[in-house]
């Protein structure tokens, strides 16, 4: 990233009113332990890392805001898991009529729990886990127009962030690393091909639901195989120009919540295809006459690729228990299973989340690797079962 950006920001900070500002953030410390030894050379079966992650606001006398979310880690079995990035720096210029954001944002699209298939604007930050939740700072403009029969989104995204994938020590990986320090792009621009996209979202009744198109280079790489210097064989990211058309919808019944995402993507590979992931959380309130709450999951996962899809996730069954304590320590537990169709597969993963006075909160994780085939797309990952606990202290 060039450094006007961050001198143009800090310029903006300074010299302009401000009608307040606030910094907050958090530090954790994270251990993880493999179950298993390591399958390939060089693999680490314990490791620890810090984590540092701020946020600063600072809104203007008119109602404009400056966002600043900067982010770092540095771990100890993995060199390319110790990285920093700005997850945002984007300045909103808020009126009646539109809300402009400019700089490096988050845009978060997107209803199941399984898999996020819609959520196409920014880039996985892989290296930070395996679930594709963390995402990198995207640069952008995005203008957003609100009216009584829905909201536009439009998009420009000048500059493209490549997928960070682990290093040598590092676990949860493909057999071979890739070679991130030669992605192919099929595009001559490379990073700098002018993505865009546009998305109109809107909600009648209890539905709820998103829209959207997106023209540029594909977040999902797909991959070649290549050679390094010395001769070895390496895995090289290809990432292609592709139209991908997104729909997201939810439906509120009750206790029931229905859920969809479903995606048209032609560009990647040499024929057309689809994807979707869809189902249902059912909450039960109060169970035992307590405070709890239990919501029982269940979504389809499927990509009609089949055994050629670049995701594990390619014919599925996803079911999960949810329990909510609803306490003062917003005490959480999520137990999932992701059973593959056509074979004994199978993703296990449990979460817990609990905070502890007004500035710690504990996170427990565990995820397991059952039954990989090996044709399966997570056969490299078989023996990566791990347990990860991060404690994080929040100002």
């Amino acid at each position: 990233m060039k450094p006007i950006l961050p001198i143009l920001f800090l310029a903006l900070i300074l010299f302009s009113p401000a009608e307040s500002h606030e910094f907050s953030g958090e530090i954790s410390a994270e251990a993880r332990v493999f179950v298993n030894d390591a399958v390939q050379p060089g693999q680490k079966d314990r490791s620890s890392s810090l984590k540092f992650e701020g946020e600063y606001n600072h809104k203007f006398e008119g109602g404009s805001v400056v966002n600043v979310v900067p982010f770092f880690r540095q771990d100890s079995a993995d060199s390319r898991r110790t990285h920093f990035d700005l997850r945002e720096m984007n300045f909103v210029w808020v009126e009646d009529a539109f809300e402009l954001r400019m700089g490096v944002g988050k845009v978060f699209w997107g209803v199941a729990e399984f898999q996020h298939l819609v959520d196409v604007i920014n880039q996985t930050d892989l290296v930070e886990n395996l679930d594709f939740e963390d995402k990198l700072g995207q640069p952008m403009v995005n203008l957003s127009l609100a009216r009584d029969w829905g909201t536009v989104d439009l998009f420009l995204l000048p500059y493209f962030r490549e997928r960070t994938f682990p290093g040598e020590g590092g676990r949860l990986r493909f057999g071979q690393v890739v070679d991130t320090a030669n992605p192919v792009f099929e595009s001559g621009a490379r990073q700098w091909r002018q993505d865009w996209a546009v998305r109109y979202s809107h909600f009648v009744g209890d539905w709820d639901f998103g829209l959207y198109h997106f023209m540029g280079t594909n977040r999902d790489p797909s991959f070649l195989r290549g050679t390094d210097a010395e001769g070895k064989p390496t895995i090289l990211p290809f990432y292609e120009t592709i139209n991908q058309t997104g729909l997201d919808v939810s439906l509120v019944q009750g206790s029931w919540l229905w859920k969809l995402e479903g995606l048209h993507r032609a560009g990647q590979g040499d024929k057309d295809y689809v994807a979707w992931t869809g189902g249902f959380e059912y909450t039960f309130f109060g169970i035992f006459d307590s405070g709890l709450d239990l919501g029982v999951l269940g979504e389809w996962l499927y990509d009609d690729r089949g055994s050629f899809a670049l995701t594990p996730f390619e014919n599925d069954v996803g079911t999960g228990l949810r329990l909510a304590f609803n306490d003062v320590q917003s005490t959480e537990f999520l137990l999932g299973w992701v059973q593959d169709v056509a074979s004994p597969a199978r993703l296990v993963f449990i979460e817990f989340s609990r905070r502890f006075g007004e500035h710690f909160k504990l996170n427990i994780e565990t995820r397991l690797f059952l039954s990989q085939p090996k044709n399966d797309f997570l056969f490299s990952v078989r023996d990566d079962d791990l347990i990860q606990l991060e404690i994080e202290y929040h100002f």
